[in-house]
């Protein structure tokens, strides 16, 4: 198979690290919306798009995660 399209079981230790880094973008957004004029901006074409964006890479930074072999079961 692919390398793109593996699946990766995640350990202890690489379900802290996913919940982790969820955090840590959750966190950011919630910081961006405040400093950008929460509730004003919320429903923004911009905002939606920060949010599509931080998503994105969320999901990458999970995957990245996810292939190093010590976070995997």
């Amino acid at each position: 198979m692919n390398k793109e399209f593996e699946v990766h079981i995640l350990n202890e230790v690489g379900i802290a690290k996913a919940r982790a880094i969820a955090t840590a973008f959750d966190d950011l957004l919630e910081n961006l919306k405040n400093i950008c004029g929460f509730p004003l901006v919320v429903n923004g074409r911009e905002m939606s798009i920060v949010r599509t964006k931080l998503e994105e890479a969320s999901f990458f930074a999970k995957k990245t995660m996810a292939e190093v072999p010590e976070n995997q079961r």
